[in-house]
């Protein structure tokens, strides 16, 4: 025990003869960590942008007006066997109608055109629903076949389908910018860490060699550059999520405004929030562990 708060206490004390360098440590881990964060910020909202457009994508069959009802029922049927369907909703003819008055009631043009025709022209339509954009063109394909073709009519859903190729196409830049960035932050971080320790060793080199001459073991004098490692890993990882949660409380309003929900953001961090500290908590103690023992390798070679 005696010999662990010894490490212990060199540790602190070499941190605090560095205090220059122990700065810039801390500051490019926090970078590192702050751009991995970054990253995962644009993933969730990536999801939740493609699934806000998911949600409102549709595919309504039109049915001609001399459809009859055995027909729409098969069709329907035909529909409600696919298991990527996730709902389906019949809209009658006459429903149709008022629907359609009601979407053109600024155009007197076409009301007055539809009065002329007597009647009502238009048919039935069945409104559907699926789990992802892909599988309409599953259906789509099936009621193309020769029996259905005079009698129903699918809406294309082709601009939807653009958008979340766009979103995917952007995101997917975006994220491997961000993933350069961290590991530009990591390769940058592991350099000064292995440097700082290397100027740390060989101005204490007297030092090592009378530790080692009364007795010292090569992993008592390793020791206190470890802990130094444990320490920076704990401060930066305190410090970027500090940062983390005051750009959460000042973004998540924006985010609600755009997505209709609220705390999108902070509920995925504190949801996640155990997994994400010890994830990057542990992936920096690694790297600055792998650091330290690279930088001591040279110097203290039984």
């Amino acid at each position: 025990m005696v010999s662990f708060f010894r490490v212990i206490k060199f540790a602190f004390q070499d941190a605090a003869r560095n205090a220059g360098l122990s700065f810039m440590i801390v500051l490019i881990l926090v970078l590192m960590l702050l751009s991995v964060n970054t990253l995962m910020i644009v993933n969730v909202l990536t999801q939740e942008a493609t699934q806000s457009i998911k949600n409102q994508i549709d595919v309504s069959i039109f049915f001609n007006a001399d459809a009859t009802t055995k027909q729409v029922q098969e069709i329907e049927s035909v529909i409600k066997s696919f298991p990527e369907v996730v709902s389906l909703n019949f809209i009658d003819k006459d429903q149709v109608l008022v629907n359609f008055k009601e979407q053109h009631k600024a155009d007197p043009e076409i009301l007055a055109s539809l009065d002329e025709l007597g009647g009502n022209p238009l048919g039935p339509t069945l409104v559907l629903k699926t789990k992802e954009p892909g599988d309409y063109q599953k259906i789509i394909t099936a009621l193309s076949v020769p029996e259905y073709q005079n009698l129903v009519e699918a809406k294309s859903f082709d601009d939807t389908e653009m958008a979340i190729n766009k979103i995917s196409v952007i995101t997917k830049q975006v994220e491997k910018f961000v993933l350069a960035l961290s590991v530009l932050f990591a390769a940058v971080a592991f350099l000064i860490i292995l440097n700082t320790i290397r100027v740390s060793i060989y101005t204490q080199r007297i030092e090592i060699a009378i530790k080692k001459l009364v007795g010292a073991t090569n992993w008592f004098v390793r020791g206190p550059y470890l802990v130094e490692s444990l320490i920076f890993s704990v401060i930066s990882v305190g410090i970027t999520f500090g940062f983390v949660a005051l750009a959460l409380h000042f973004v998540d309003p924006y985010v609600t405004i755009i997505f209709g929900r609220t705390s999108i953001l902070t509920n995925y961090f504190l949801s996640h929030i155990m997994l994400l500290s010890l994830a990057q908590f542990g992936a920096v103690l690694a790297l600055t562990v792998l650091s330290s023992l690279l930088a001591m390798r040279k110097y203290l070679r039984a």
